[in-house]
């Protein structure tokens, strides 16, 4: 496949790319600074500010799927909605999947179905709530498009790099905690969970993954 990924310095953008290099992908690396020298990524400049210029770098070198995976610090909901929409508009055009790696606040709540992680004080506090709630505006934002090739990947509670193990449990909609009651995995690894649904899609528009353990 040809993997456009919007965000592709960021942590986990990053991590996106080797995993779909690794693969033996072809990957178009959108960033504001990109810069490679794997033969199968071509770096594109583009700022995620720009809508224009995302619209031209995702109809200039075309691709089968979009990864969109921006965050910006501190959180900005609205750039966050306008580069997810037009991220859609572009993919809806070309015909192509879009990926979103979202946030954990757009989850179920273990134990409680109707109350989102964004929502609940014993799993968010405070200081997070302004990301999580945007995590769940960027959900509805894509149920909300007239495109419909999309699925959203929303992590776990922890997200951190680490190591590459391939070991995780995938979910639909409701955070997942390993047997010790964390809710974690790593970028690596959230990385494959992304490319292993890239390869072989679900059937489901909103998954999420956590770490497993060795068997």
């Amino acid at each position: 496949m040809t993997i456009a990924v919007l965000g592709a310095g960021g942590t986990v953008g990053s991590r996106v790319v080797a995993e779909a290099v690794a693969r033996g992908h072809r990957v178009l690396a959108l960033s504001r600074k990109p810069t490679s020298e794997h033969p199968d990524v071509t770096p594109v400049p583009v700022d995620a500010r720009d809508p224009d210029a995302v619209r031209a770098a995702l109809a200039d070198f075309g691709a089968d799927t979009v990864v969109v995976s921006v965050r910006t610090d501190p959180v900005d909901e609205d750039f966050l909605l306008g580069t997810t929409r037009t991220v859609l508009d572009a993919a809806a055009r070309l015909g192509a999947r879009v990926l979103v790696i979202g946030g954990a606040g757009a989850l179920r709540s273990p134990g409680a179905p109707g109350l989102l992680v964004a929502d609940d004080p014993a799993r968010v506090p405070p200081q997070w709530r302004p990301v999580a709630a945007a995590g769940v505006a960027q959900l509805r934002a894509c149920r909300a498009h007239a495109h419909t090739d999309w699925v959203y990947l929303s992590p776990p509670a922890l997200l951190e790099p680490g190591v590459r193990t391939a070991r995780y449990r995938r979910g639909t909609d409701t955070l997942l905690t390993t047997a010790d009651g964390r809710s974690w995995i790593s970028t690596e690894d959230l990385a494959v969970a992304a490319l292993d649904e890239l390869e072989n899609p679900g059937d489901e528009r909103h998954i999420t993954v956590v770490h497993a353990e060795e068997e």
